[in-house]
């Protein structure tokens, strides 16, 4: 586990904007797993910039997004399609076929949920996959639970991670308390995962998830099992 120590979030957003950068020159058709939330903003916005300035080209990227609300509309503002459309993909070259986020309107959410299993395969794993962390742990929406789901499900969301989704709604009584999420397998298969960390207070979960104890109660310490894992993180939440 490679750890990158960076003063402060904009240079947290660019470093790793610039390892996606990298990872898409190696090679145009890179297969990337997305995040949303809060953390990646700044990420999106370096690689919004690297485009314009003709530092790279997207044209021949597929990506595919961790998560989706249940039950909210792709156009509802509160989505992560938004979120995505929004932040990245209205503003760069991607082509709009090779986008793949999780259909939380699914009218058969199990076949939905083994389709993009299934695409994910087809196209050899994920190539590079960009990760944030929950406060408790969790990343994607796999929250802490005695037993963890290996392939992408619907799940519900713990009381923590709804109170802190809250900020991005008008009412918390509007914070969905469900999700589609990839599973654990899919994120472990990933040939390269990088996880953007930043805030004094993640510094008890990134204190935790570089620590000597792996435990489902906290997913993101399985994240030690796996062979090239980057932590981009910024000085407050590494102190």
């Amino acid at each position: 586990m490679k750890i990158l120590v960076c003063k402060d979030y904009e240079e947290l957003s660019r470093k790793s904007a610039e390892i996606i950068v990298s990872q898409v020159n190696q090679k145009k058709d890179s297969v990337l797993g997305l995040a949303t939330g809060g953390t990646p903003v700044g990420m999106y916005q370096e690689l919004v910039k690297s485009y314009r300035e003709g530092k790279v080209d997207f044209g021949k990227v597929i990506t595919f997004n961790l998560d989706e609300y249940y039950g909210v509309d792709p156009k509802n503002v509160n989505s992560y399609h938004y979120y995505m459309n929004t932040n990245f993909f209205d503003h760069v070259n991607i082509d709009r076929k090779n986008i793949n986020i999780p259909n939380g309107m699914s009218k058969d959410i199990e076949k939905e949920c083994r389709e993009y299993d299934e695409k994910i395969q087809s196209l050899g794993g994920i190539d590079l996959q960009i990760l944030g962390v929950g406060l408790n742990g969790h990343i994607g929406f796999n929250e802490p639970a005695r037993e963890l789901m290996s392939t992408t499900h619907i799940t519900d969301l713990t009381k923590e991670t709804i109170n802190a989704n809250a900020r991005f709604f008008e009412d918390i009584s509007q914070v969905p308390t469900k999700a589609i999420t990839v599973g654990m397998a899919t994120i472990l298969r990933s040939k390269k995962i990088v996880v953007l960390i930043n805030g004094k207070n993640k510094s008890k979960i990134f204190e935790k998830i570089t620590g000597k104890k792996i435990t489902t109660q906290i997913p993101a310490t399985l994240l030690q099992l796996h062979p090239d894992v980057t932590i981009v993180v910024d000085e407050q939440a590494a102190t």
